[in-house]
């Protein structure tokens, strides 16, 4: 979660896929920096903590004792090393006085050049666009979830209020292509402070669930290996464990906005050095919050770990406290969606005036009884409400959380939080090809891609799995 001037700054990325960076001044965006090492990191742990979080004790439940921890903190070592990588690259050439890269796509063009910029910006898209459907189908079920709460209560626990998701996937769909008319989410200052606030509330509700079910439990549950095999088959427990990692990996996304807070930092001393810390500070923060969540949460119920701690009846009561998390979740997703479909909507809109140049105009219309003029653009609503539509049918379709957050985990993880990242570390220090420092740099690269491939094809197998029962 960074700020209305960050959420504006994502924008100018959906230009940057076909257009060369914008020159940077030290303050073209940004004339007054005055961020601290306490500001970034809370800047960072706000944009990190999301929705992922409430699949950590499935994810860990899939892994076991030895491995869950073990991978958050291999996720939680490569996000903060990439950090460190990704804070060099703030500044093309000189760390000091160089050019700013103030977004994530700049630093790719101005680093490393056109055809890189190209296939980021392609990677960026494609993964706003799978962010856009796990949001859709994670605030979808908190919805549900809200209402089977009260059903469930009002029948003293006869009912198992089964519901179709359908109706409330449709339901976010309306809400989204209506917020989506507002041209840009800078607009929407306050709802981002609200939506901030609810990112942190339901990550803590969760944690003292898992924490009072332990107590009340007398024990904790679980085992080395994770998941029995007879709870799952064993080929599924393997997919299972592939999917793990994605999940934990979606959990992890930051490298898209470290730049947009980095510009936001005074120096002396060097942003590079100031942005090192907070880094280290805010990736500490989420790694003890994803093991509270994750481990904390599996020794509460074992094998019976559910995919969604909030939503998939872990828990019944205090029934209140339930609904007032899932509506947290509501309000973070519907601000979060729009984020994250921002620089989509940009492009697509620049793309549609090249054959229609003259469809760029608002339209001022008057209601009788209201007072101001209403006026509404028709490029901006029909690609918006198009785009809307369509990921809201392929949630329909594919309403499987579990599975559509892990896809879109792996498929963002390597590319976006390493390949580049090492990439521009590389091109910006100048280091020697085939040196140790290259070498490393390279199989640290390449182990990443291996992990991507498996929790890609562990949720495509998820994904296969769930929509056939």
């Amino acid at each position: 979660m960074v700020g209305s001037q960050q959420e504006a700054l994502s924008q100018q990325e959906a230009l940057s896929i076909d257009m060369p960076s914008q020159p940077s001044g030290d303050s073209k965006f940004n004339p007054k920096r005055t961020g601290t090492v306490c500001t970034a990191s809370a800047r960072i742990t706000t944009g990190v903590i999301g929705s992922g979080v409430l699949s950590m004790t499935w994810a860990v439940a899939q892994l076991g004792w030895i491995a869950g921890p073990v991978v958050i903190l291999f996720f939680s070592s490569v996000t903060y090393l990439t950090s460190i990588l990704l804070a060099a690259s703030y500044r093309s050439g000189d760390p000091v006085s160089g050019e700013r890269n103030y977004t994530y796509m700049d630093a790719v063009q101005n680093i490393l050049g056109g055809v890189q910029a190209k296939l980021c910006g392609i990677v960026q898209y494609l993964h706003h666009f799978g962010v856009a459907i796990g949001y859709t189908i994670a605030t979808a079920i908190s919805m549900r979830a809200i209402q089977r709460s009260n059903c469930f209560h009002n029948s003293g626990g006869k009912n198992q209020c089964e519901m179709n998701i359908n109706p409330y996937v449709i339901s976010f769909g309306v809400l989204q292509i209506l917020f989506s008319q507002i041209p840009n989410v800078d607009k929407l200052s306050c709802l981002s402070i609200i939506a901030a606030v609810m990112s942190i509330l339901y990550p803590s509700v969760c944690i003292g669930l898992v924490i009072a079910k332990v107590a009340e439990n007398g024990n904790a549950k679980g085992s080395l290996t994770g998941i029995r095999i007879g709870v799952v088959a064993k080929r599924e427990k393997i997919w299972r464990i592939f999917e793990a990692l994605g999940n934990i990996a979606f959990a992890y996304s930051s490298s898209k906005l470290l730049f947009e807070v980095q510009d936001t930092l005074k120096s002396p001393p060097s942003e590079e050095k100031t942005m090192k810390k907070a880094s280290l500070v805010s990736v500490a923060v989420i790694t003890l919050l994803f093991m509270l969540c994750g481990c904390v949460g599996y020794a509460a119920f074992g094998d019976m770990s559910p995919n969604n701690l909030l939503t998939d009846f872990g828990f019944y009561n205090p029934y209140w406290l339930l609904n007032t998390a899932n509506a947290a979740v509501v309000v973070h997703t519907v601000r979060e969606y729009q984020v994250a479909c921002q620089p989509i909507f940009a492009f697509i809109e620049k793309q549609a005036l090249v054959p229609f140049p003259a469809s760029d105009r608002d339209i001022k219309f008057h209601i009788p009884g209201f007072k101001p003029t209403v006026s509404f653009n028709p490029l901006r609503l029909i690609c918006r409400t198009l785009f809307v539509m369509l990921t809201t049918l392929i949630s329909v379709i594919l309403p499987f959380f579990n599975d559509v957050i892990g896809l879109v985990g792996a498929l963002g993880f390597w590319p976006l939080t390493v390949y580049f990242p090492v990439e521009m570390y590389i091109k910006q220090r100048k280091i020697p090809k085939w040196s140790k420092m290259w070498v490393c740099l390279q199989l640290f690269s390449l182990s990443c891609l291996v992990v991507t491939i498996a929790a890609a094809a562990g949720s495509v197998a998820g994904v296969v799995f769930d929509f056939n029962t």
